[in-house]
């Protein structure tokens, strides 16, 4: 992609990307940023949005895979229907799944329990050239758990480590290690779907009465609800305390899905369009080679066809 083009491309999804980022600069207040913004376009509009991420999407995806040089770790975070699950189904839709893999991070097993917080996303991470995914990551451990005291307890930290400051301590922990994966090649993006109490109340519902969607709700998901006030306010400071030049936060209005999706695809095209991917060159020394085995391959095939020709001896 031309650096004209390329740049034709950013400001094109600029709209999408820009009002929604928080790289840590200034002050962050979640309640300014609106749940139900639609960027002033219509759905028949963001679809089109969408479709277009889509395919350039999967060019960027080819070219991350051959050139095999850069990683990229997307991070999926939202309160129970906020539209994680659907929307990572529609962004990466058409995309190569060989280059993608999703990792969904729920409650710990004993072994991960033997582990540092940190252990079980660390071994999960993309590999150079590919997309990982976290469907919920390793902050859950700064949401959930500060939520639900009674969950660190079962953490097996010394007890004169879990002192007032093991927020803030984990916050300066998952920084530091954003900032160390990507000085190693991993482009983070980091999406906080932000959905309204009253839309996540209308989810729930149509879980309720739809058959189909029954499966999808959990008991779980009521109890949790009654904490809302309490996750808002965990993901606040998280968001505030995270969020960088490096790995930058991006508050995604999530009451319409349509839009989240153009701005989730807007994000991820618009990053890896920074990196100027691009397919390996082959130097010249294999293009002779590959030349001398391109005209045995057809050569090869002028003598089977003319094999095919000579009839068979009665």
């Amino acid at each position: 992609m031309s650096n004209k083009s390329s740049q034709s491309l950013a400001d094109e999804l600029k709209p999408f990307v820009a009002p929604f980022r928080f790289d840590g600069s200034g002050e962050f207040h979640l309640k300014s940023y609106p749940t139900a913004e639609k960027g002033g376009i219509d759905k028949e509009a963001g679809g089109r949005i969408i479709e277009a991420n889509r395919k350039r999407l999967n060019d960027f995806q080819e070219k991350l895979y051959a050139q095999d040089r850069w990683s990229l770790l997307l991070i999926f975070q939202g309160m129970d229907a906020a539209g994680k699950d659907s929307a990572i189904k529609s962004v990466f839709e058409g995309v190569n799944p060989q280059g993608c893999e999703v990792s969904s991070f729920k409650q710990p097993s004993t072994k991960e329990l033997d582990h540092d917080f940190m252990w079980r996303a660390m071994i999960a991470l993309p590999e150079r050239g590919r997309i990982g995914i976290f469907n919920r990551s390793y902050y859950e451990e700064c949401l959930v758990v500060r939520v639900h005291p009674e969950v660190l307890d079962k953490q097996k930290i010394p007890k004169k480590l879990v002192t007032k400051n093991i927020w803030r301590e984990r916050f300066e922990d998952i920084s530091a290690i954003e900032r160390y994966l990507s000085r190693n090649g991993t482009v983070i993006l980091k999406f906080f779907l932000h959905v309204s109490k009253e839309e996540q109340r209308q989810r729930f519902l149509d879980r309720l009465d739809e058959p189909a969607k029954n499966w999808k709700f959990s008991m779980a998901d009521i109890s949790e609800r009654a904490l809302w006030a309490k996750y808002q306010a965990a993901y606040q400071d998280m968001i505030h305390h995270t969020a960088t030049e490096d790995a930058p936060w991006h508050i995604v209005p999530a009451d319409h899905k349509w839009f989240a999706r153009a701005v989730i695809g807007s994000t991820i095209v618009n990053a890896l369009d920074k990196l100027d991917l691009k397919f390996p060159e082959v130097d010249k020394a294999e293009l002779s080679e590959f030349k001398r085995i391109r005209d045995s391959l057809l050569a090869e095939g002028k003598s089977g066809a003319a094999e095919k020709k000579v009839p068979a001896k009665k």
